[in-house]
C-alpha cells in the first residue's frame, strides 16, 4: 500500500454525492466552478499536499523554529508554501472578486485545507491565519487598510495573525489589558503584551500583521470596551519603506507537539512607538474577532480531522503489513502468522477510526455547505443557514479535537511498541493532535458556548433548526429498508437529547446557572454524538442509493464500507447518549457547590 493520508474518493464522495458541491455553480455567484474546476482545484491541493508539504512533516517536527535576538527561524519549506499559496490564490480564494479573491466555494477551500493538514498540519496553518486575519480586515477596516495590507496578505508576502492572549487574560477576554492610547495623528499607539501568538513572527515572510485586541484608554469594563486594531511589526515608513514598529518577540513554546509553527510571545509599545490602527468602530472588537475566532474554530476542527485521516492510514498500512498470531480457531502453532488486520480488536479500532475521521469530515463540510449557501439565497434562508452554522460551529470545533485524539491513539494501540517510536509517524500525530481542544477556545469554552448561548439564542431558534435537519434525514433514511432500524435509533437519541436540553432550560429559567452549565461540555458531546450520526446517516443513504445505480466492483465495495462503518457508529458511539442524558438530568450536581479543598490532601 502506498503512503496515503486522505482518500480522495472519500472528498469525492462528500463533496459531489452527499453534498452535491458542483451545482453551486447554477448560482451566478458560482458560477465560474464547474465540476471539471473544482476537480482541478481539488487535484491541484493533493499535489501541492503530498509533494510541498508531506515531506517535511518529521524534519519540521524534529528541527522547530528558532529562536535568536528577537526573531524566528522556520525552515525553509513555509516560505515556499505560503508563496505558492499566495501565487495560486489560496489565500484570498473564498472572498469576493471584486476584493480580490477567487470566489471559490468554502466546501471547496476547506476540503483542499483538509489535505493539507493531513499532510502537514504544522504548515498548513500558515496561509490559515493570514487567510482569517485578512477577512477581519476585508469586512470591517477602511478602504485605506484594506488597500495597504490586502494584497501583501493575499499574496504570501505577510503573515496575518490573531492577537488575542494575555498571561492573565487567557480565556477570559473581559480581562483584556493591552493598551490603546489615542493620538491626533489618525494611530493609537498600543502598550501590552500577548502570548500563545501562533505565527506571530518568523522568516519566512516580509512583515506580519497582527489582529490584535486593546482597550483605549476610558473605555467601559469587560467585554463591551475591546476594541480590534491592526498591529503591524513593521508599519510603513511613509516613504513606500517599512519600519519597525515597537513590538518585539520575547520568545517562543517548547511544544508537546504542533512544533512546526511558532507560538510567540509578544511584547508591544515597550518604547512608546507601537503603532495601531482601530478596525471599525471603537469597543466592538470582541463582536469583530469572533467572526475570525468562529472560522478559526472550523478550521481547527478541520485540522484535527486531517491529522486523524493521516493517522488512520498510517495505522491501516501496518495493519495490513504486519503478520502476528492466529485466529483463535487456529490451533496449529507451525501454521502462518496472519495478517494483525484479521484480529477482531484491530478490525474495531480500524472502524473506530474511520467512523470518527469521515463522520468529522461530513460535518465541517456540512457547515461548509451551510456557508456557501449564504453567499446564494435569499435574507429568510440566510439567516435559517448563519443560524445552523452558529449551532454547530462549537461542535465541528470540538468533535474532531477530542475524538481525534481517542483516533489517534488507537492507531498508536494498532502499532504496539512501534507506536511510541519515531519510526513510524503516530507518535507524532499523537503530540500534533493534543493542541486542538485548547486552540480557539477549550473544550469546556465550546460547551458554555452551545449550551449557555446557541441552544437558547432567539428563543431556541438555532436548536429548533438542528433538530429539523436531523429529522428531515430521519425522514429519507425511512424510505430505505437497510436504514430504517438506523433511523429509529437516531430519532430515539434525538428524542432524548430534545428532553436533557428542555430539563437542563428549566434549571435557567430558575435562575440557577451555576448548575444549568456545570456539564455543558457533556451537554456538547451528546450533541457531537447525535451530529456525527446523522452525518453518517447522510452518508448511508447517499451509499443505498450509490449500490442502485452501480455494479462495478469498485463502488460496490466503497459504498458497502460506507454503511458497514455507518453500523459501527450507531452501535458502538450513538449509545452513549443514553449516558450522557442520564448525568445531565438526574440533578447530582456534583461540581458545583463544592468546596475546592476536597481537591487537596
Amino acid at each position: 500500500m502506498d503512503e496515503k493520508f486522505v482518500s480522495r474518493q472519500n472528498l469525492n464522495f462528500l463533496l459531489f454525492e452527499v453534498f452535491e458541491t458542483d451545482k453551486l455553480s447554477h448560482h451566478e455567484y458560482f458560477s465560474e466552478f464547474n465540476k471539471d474546476t473544482l476537480d482541478m482545484v481539488l487535484r491541484t491541493s493533493y499535489i501541492m499536499a503530498e509533494r510541498m508539504m508531506r515531506p517535511y512533516l518529521r524534519e519540521m517536527d524534529k528541527n522547530p523554529p528558532v529562536y535568536k535576538d528577537g526573531e524566528v527561524h522556520v525552515n525553509p519549506a513555509v516560505k515556499e508554501f505560503i508563496r505558492k499559496c499566495g501565487e495560486i490564490g489560496f489565500i484570498a480564494a473564498p472572498f469576493p472578486a471584486e476584493d480580490g479573491g477567487q470566489q471559490l466555494p468554502r466546501t471547496i477551500v476547506n476540503a483542499c485545507n483538509y489535505m493539507f493538514s493531513a499532510a502537514n498540519y504544522s504548515l498548513s496553518v500558515y496561509p490559515g491565519l493570514t487567510s482569517g486575519a485578512a477577512n477581519l480586515i476585508l469586512n470591517f477596516a477602511s478602504k485605506e487598510l484594506k488597500d495597504y495590507y490586502l494584497p501583501k496578505m493575499f499574496s504570501g508576502e505577510w503573515q496575518g495573525t490573531m492577537a488575542l492572549t494575555e498571561p492573565d487574560a487567557g480565556s477570559s477576554l473581559s480581562d483584556v489589558k493591552t493598551k490603546a492610547i489615542r493620538t491626533e495623528e489618525g494611530f493609537f499607539k498600543i502598550k501590552g503584551q500577548k502570548i500563545f501568538i501562533s505565527a506571530g513572527t518568523h522568516d519566512a515572510v516580509d512583515n506580519v500583521i497582527h489582529l490584535m485586541l486593546a482597550r483605549i484608554e476610558g473605555a467601559p469594563a469587560g467585554v463591551k470596551g475591546i476594541s480590534l486594531f491592526v498591529v503591524p511589526k513593521l508599519r510603513g515608513d511613509g516613504r513606500g519603506g517599512l519600519e519597525p514598529n515597537d513590538l518585539f518577540c520575547g520568545g517562543i513554546e517548547h511544544k508537546l507537539g504542533y512544533r512546526g509553527s511558532p507560538i510567540t510571545q509578544l511584547h508591544i509599545g515597550e518604547n512608546g512607538e507601537c503603532r495601531g490602527w482601530l478596525v471599525g468602530e471603537e469597543n466592538l472588537g470582541l463582536t469583530y474577532m469572533f467572526r475570525m475566532m468562529n472560522e478559526e474554530r472550523i478550521n481547527v476542527g478541520i485540522g484535527a480531522t486531517g491529522i486523524a485521516s493521516a493517522a488512520y492510514y498510517d495505522s491501516l498500512k501496518y495493519a495490513t503489513e504486519r503478520k502476528q498470531g492466529r485466529l483463535p480457531g487456529n490451533k496449529n502453532p507451525e501454521s502462518p502468522q496472519c495478517g494483525i488486520i484479521e484480529h477482531t480488536d484491530i478490525k474495531r479500532m480500524l472502524l473506530f477510526q474511520r467512523a470518527v475521521t469521515e463522520g468529522s469530515l461530513s460535518l465541517a463540510l456540512q457547515v461548509s455547505y451551510y456557508l456557501d449557501q449564504m453567499n446564494i439565497c435569499g435574507t429568510e434562508e440566510k439567516e435559517r443557514y448563519d443560524l445552523l452554522t452558529e449551532f454547530l460551529t462549537p461542535i465541528v470545533k470540538s468533535y474532531p479535537s477530542e475524538k481525534g485524539i481517542l483516533s489517534t491513539s488507537a492507531g498508536v494501540q494498532i502499532l504496539g511498541g512501534y507506536g511510541l517510536c519515531e519510526d513510524f509517524n503516530l507518535e507524532l500525530y499523537y503530540r500534533d493532535a493534543r493542541i486542538h481542544p485548547i486552540h480557539e477556545g477549550t473544550t469546556g469554552i465550546q460547551g458554555q458556548d452551545i449550551l449557555g448561548r446557541k441552544a437558547t439564542m432567539k428563543k431556541g431558534a438555532a436548536l429548533k433548526l438542528f433538530i429539523r435537519e436531523i429529522t428531515l434525514c430521519i425522514d429519507e433514511a425511512k424510505n430505505y429498508p437497510e436504514l430504517s432500524s438506523y433511523a429509529d435509533k437516531l430519532s430515539d437519541a434525538l428524542d432524548l437529547f430534545i428532553k436533557t436540553s428542555e430539563s437542563l432550560f428549566i434549571l435557567a429559567s430558575q435562575g440557577k446557572t451555576e448548575e444549568f452549565l456545570s456539564d455543558a461540555t457533556l451537554y456538547l458531546e451528546m450533541a457531537g454524538t447525535i451530529a456525527i450520526a446523522w452525518q453518517w446517516l447522510l452518508q448511508g443513504i447517499t451509499a443505498v442509493k450509490g449500490l442502485e445505480k452501480n455494479d462495478e466492483l469498485f463502488f460496490i465495495n466503497f459504498y458497502s464500507a460506507k454503511i458497514h462503518t455507518m453500523k459501527y457508529f450507531f452501535r458502538y458511539e450513538l449509545p452513549a447518549v443514553e449516558t450522557l442524558a442520564k448525568i445531565l438530568t438526574d440533578g447530582g450536581h456534583l461540581t458545583t457547590g463544592v468546596s475546592a479543598d476536597i481537591f487537596i490532601d
